[in-house]
């Protein structure tokens, strides 16, 4: 491994280490003083379930979860919709797109009902600001706790 990567991923650790650590909050009770760039952690009890990354973490988090965010804002409550609807298979046309799932009622329904789902999940969140770290650490993250929402594909 090249010495310069190495360097990188010896940070991991001790990173994701501070996550686990680091005492949950609910989205509403984040405190002022939280930081903007950040890996966050959604957790159910002790059932992690998705990680993300971002430079400002109140609006990532807002986005999250607001009634009115829109699927390619609240991405982690629209796969938890997926799946309580049974919609698991993204289609590529627009009667089978994200937006034409959201206009369903049955759909739509169960979008709201995640993203509330998701406004009460416990958060944790670790500082980081390098982009690469981020990229890096959410990956990392993702692979040790087997988060069941993340997944990496490109589209």
């Amino acid at each position: 491994m090249h010495e310069s990567f190495r360097e990188y991923v010896e940070a991991l650790h001790p990173s994701f280490e501070r996550l686990l650590q680091a005492v949950p909050v609910k989205i509403k009770d984040l405190p002022r003083d939280a930081p903007g760039q950040c890996i966050y952690l959604f957790s159910e009890g002790s059932r992690h379930l998705y990680v993300g990354r971002t430079k400002n973490l109140r609006q990532r988090l807002r986005q999250h979860s607001i009634p009115g965010s829109q699927h390619n804002q609240a991405v982690f409550a629209f796969r938890l919709a997926r799946e309580s609807t049974g919609s698991l298979v993204a289609a590529y046309t627009v009667s089978g797109s994200r937006a034409a799932l959201c206009a369903q009622d049955e759909f739509g329904s169960a979008f709201v009902l995640a993203k509330e789902r998701v406004r009460n999940m416990d958060v944790r969140y670790v500082e980081e600001k390098d982009a690469l770290r981020q990229a890096l650490l959410e990956i990392y993250v993702s692979v040790v706790l087997k988060t069941p929402y993340n997944d990496f594909e490109t589209h």
